[in-house]
């Protein structure tokens, strides 16, 4: 650009070159990090190399929950609480239903997800923390105008939709095995059952906020276990 300065008798003539700033939303970065983690982990799994590979899964979980929450905008109190409530009630039921078979079926957990207490992996209640709060976000940004109890109805089917895909692929990899090699419909309506008053709550307390990032993850979680069913 040529801009011209006139003062008097002199001309003054200053050529400015225009820059041009080309930058990367901070969150796509999250986005790449984590589609590269997934892609990895999908590749991994499917080496011979698999039993040794599939171990790293208590790690994905972590560093998943950790990106995603770092993109979280607007960090309050309530935010804190359904977290800490959905890997409280998530780590009991899964512990109930291991003691007793009344909630899902009878199950037991694999070594996959690490160390266990009384047969229940401390792990898993991270994944309901990770699941209850990418749904919720994933539905914030698919019907951002309705109603916090539909909003939190959607985000619940969406985790039993996922753990539709998980199911199969998760007995696979001895992430868990039914009693007879059977996965029994109570596990579906368990899962509605324990995930709908933390999505509700979700719903009710996170009106409006969006993370691209946790919708990315919640994606990938789709494309990892459907990637692995088909193959």
């Amino acid at each position: 650009m040529i801009r011209i300065n006139r003062t008097g008798n002199t001309s003054l003539f200053t050529l400015q070159l225009k820059q041009r700033s080309w930058s990367v939303p901070t969150e796509w970065i999250g986005i790449a990090f984590l589609s590269i983690i997934y892609l990895v982990g999908i590749v991994g799994i499917l080496w011979p190399l698999s039993d040794q590979f599939i171990l790293l899964t208590p790690v994905n979980l972590l560093v998943s929950l950790t990106i995603v929450l770092l993109f979280h905008p607007g960090w309050q109190r309530a935010t804190a609480i359904i977290l800490f409530l959905s890997y409280l009630v998530g780590f009991g039921a899964e512990w109930f239903g291991v003691q007793t078979g009344l909630l899902f079926g009878e199950y037991r957990y694999g070594p996959v997800l690490g160390p266990q207490w009384q047969g229940t992996p401390f792990m898993i209640g991270i994944n309901w923390m990770l699941l209850v709060y990418c749904s919720g976000i994933t539905v914030n940004h698919l019907i951002p105008s309705r109603s916090w109890w539909i909003r939190g109805i959607l985000a619940a089917l969406l985790m039993v939709g996922l753990d539709l895909l998980i199911e199969p692929v998760a007995m696979e990899l001895d992430f868990w095995q039914w009693a007879g090699g059977l996965i029994p419909l109570q596990n579906y309506v368990g899962w509605f059952i324990v995930a709908l008053p933390l999505t509700l709550t979700f719903a009710r307390w996170h009106r409006g906020v969006h993370n691209k990032v946790a919708v990315a993850l919640f994606l990938w979680q789709f494309l990892f276990f459907l990637i692995l069913f088909l193959c």
